[in-house]
C-alpha cells in the first residue's frame, strides 16, 4: 500500500415557454456517486418539471474521453476522464465547469471496441473521493486538493486481472469501510479498506470479476452489500464480509454490467446482455441464514451495461438498444419504444430522464401506460454512455468529449 469547458452558451431545449421555477417544492440533495444518493437512480428531488418543462443549457466545458459518471457534493463535481494522454481524476466548479483540481490515476486504456477512458465513478463521502482506475488502482483523494491519502494497486497486490474491457465497478462506501470487487485471487474477490488508513479490513470470495457496482440494502435485520460479480449475486455482511447467501448467473465473457437492482422488501432484479437476460431472485431468512430462489426469468430485458430502475412497482431500462417498461412482479412487458440506441435513464420528479446513446436528452412520465415523450433534443454528437446526474434542479450530462450543465425549468405541479 502507498501512503500517499468555454464560453456560457444559453440554448432553450424544449418547444416550450421558459417559466419561473418554484424552488421552495425543491428537496436540496447531492449526487454523491454512481446512480446517485441511494445508487438505485432515482433522485428525491420534486417540483421540478410539472406539465410544461424546458432545460436551459447553463454551460459547456471540454472533458475528455471515458465513460465515468459525475458525482455532485456541494459546489463541486468529480469525475474522470484522460487529460494529455493520461488517466485523471477531476474536480470542477459546479457553478461554471472551471477545473478545480486534476489528479493522475493511471496511463491511458485503449479499447477499441468499448472505448477508451475510465469506467468507474468516484465516490464522495465525508471529505474524501474514492477512484478506481481502468488499470485497476483504488485511490483515496482528498476531495478539496486531490492529494492522493492512500491507494492500492489490485493488480499487483491481490492478484486481480484486468478485465477485457477494463476495471468498471465504483467503490462503495459502508460505514467505515470501502468496499471494492476486485476479482482477486487467494479469496481477494471482494475487499473491504478502512477508508480513513486503507488497511485492508476484510477479504473473502473467489468469483470471477465483472463489471458491475455493489450496493447496499437491509433485508429483515441484517444490513447486506449485494455484488453481481462475473459468476452471478453474492451478498456479504459489510462490516465482516460473512457470506449471507449467493445466486449463480453465467454470462458470456463474464459481462455482469449493470448493477443490481433491490426491489422491496426481499427482491432484487438482475439483467445481462449477451442473450442472457433477466430475472427477479427473492431473498429470504430460514433456519440456517439466507437462501435465494428465482421468482421470474425472461428475455425481455437484456441490459447491455446500463442499470435498470425499479419505480413504483414497474422496471424501466433498456433492452439492447429499446428501451422498455416491465411489470416487477411478472416480468410482464407493458410497452416499448426506440430513439435512444444503448442509452441510459434516471428516475426524477416522477419523470424517466433519458439520455441517449447518440446525445439527445429526453423526459418522459415514468408511468406504465405508456411512453409518452414531454420532452427531446440534442446535447451531445458523440457517445453517451454515461448516466445523467441530477443535484439541486440541475443536470450534469457527458459524452466522450465535454461535460454539460442543464438547468431544468418548469410549472410547480
Amino acid at each position: 500500500m502507498k501512503k500517499i469547458l468555454g464560453a456560457a452558451l444559453t440554448l432553450v431545449l424544449c418547444a416550450f415557454p421558459t417559466l419561473a421555477q418554484d424552488w421552495s417544492r425543491w428537496q436540496s440533495t447531492g449526487w454523491p456517486q454512481w446512480l446517485g444518493p441511494d445508487r438505485n437512480g432515482i433522485s428525491p428531488e420534486t417540483g421540478l418539471f410539472g406539465d410544461e418543462p424546458s432545460f436551459t443549457e447553463s454551460w459547456r466545458v471540454q472533458g475528455g474521453k471515458g465513460f465515468s459518471g459525475l458525482s455532485v457534493v456541494g459546489d463541486r463535481i468529480y469525475t474522470m476522464y484522460i487529460h494529455s494522454g493520461d488517466e485523471y481524476a477531476v474536480c470542477l466548479d459546479a457553478s461554471n465547469g472551471e477545473v478545480l483540481w486534476r489528479t493522475r490515476t493511471d496511463g491511458m486504456l485503449m479499447e477499441r471496441q468499448g472505448g477508451d477512458g475510465p469506467r468507474a465513478t468516484p465516490t464522495v463521502d465525508d471529505g474524501m473521493v474514492y477512484v478506481s482506475s481502468a488499470y485497476g488502482k483504488l485511490y483515496a483523494l482528498d476531495s478539496q486538493t486531490g492529494s492522493p491519502k492512500w491507494s492500492h494497486d489490485l493488480v499487483s497486490e491481490f492478484g486481480s486481472k484486468k478485465p477485457r474491457w477494463g476495471f468498471c465497478p465504483s467503490p462503495l462506501v459502508a460505514g467505515d469501510l470501502v468496499l471494492i470487487e476486485a476479482g482477486g485471487t487467494g479469496g481477494h474477490s471482494l475487499i473491504a479498506f478502512d477508508k480513513i488508513s486503507g488497511d485492508v479490513a476484510w477479504k473473502t470470495g473467489r468469483d470471477k470479476l465483472g463489471y458491475s457496482s455493489p450496493i447496499t440494502t437491509t433485508i429483515g435485520q441484517t444490513h447486506q452489500a449485494v455484488f453481481f460479480t462475473g459468476n452471478g449475486l453474492i451478498a456479504v455482511t459489510p462490516q465482516h464480509g460473512q457470506v449471507l447467501w449467493k445466486h449463480p448467473w453465467t454470462t458470456r465473457h463474464n459481462v455482469n454490467a449493470a448493477t443490481p437492482v433491490f426491489i422491496p422488501p426481499n427482491r432484487f432484479f438482475i439483467s445481462s446482455g449477451y442473450g442472457t437476460g433477466a430475472s427477479v431472485v427473492e431473498v429470504s431468512a430460514t433456519d440456517r441464514g439466507y437462501s435465494a430462489k428465482e421468482i421470474w426469468r425472461n428475455k425481455e430485458m437484456e441490459n447491455h451495461f446500463a442499470t435498470s430502475i425499479y419505480y413504483e412497482g414497474h422496471l424501466y431500462g433498456f433492452d439492447g438498444s429499446i428501451l422498455k417498461c416491465l411489470d416487477a412482479e411478472t416480468g410482464a412487458e407493458k410497452w416499448k419504444t426506440r430513439g435512444y440506441g444503448k442509452g441510459t435513464l434516471i428516475v426524477a420528479d416522477g419523470h424517466l430522464v433519458l439520455l441517449g446513446e447518440r446525445g439527445n436528452l429526453g423526459l418522459a412520465k415514468a408511468t406504465p401506460e405508456g411512453f409518452v415523450e414531454k420532452a427531446n433534443t440534442w446535447v451531445f454528437r458523440s457517445k453517451c454512455w454515461t448516466a445523467p446526474a441530477l443535484a439541486d434542479g440541475r443536470l450534469y450530462l457527458r459524452d466522450d468529449k465535454e461535460i454539460v450543465r442543464i438547468d431544468v425549468v418548469g410549472t410547480a405541479q
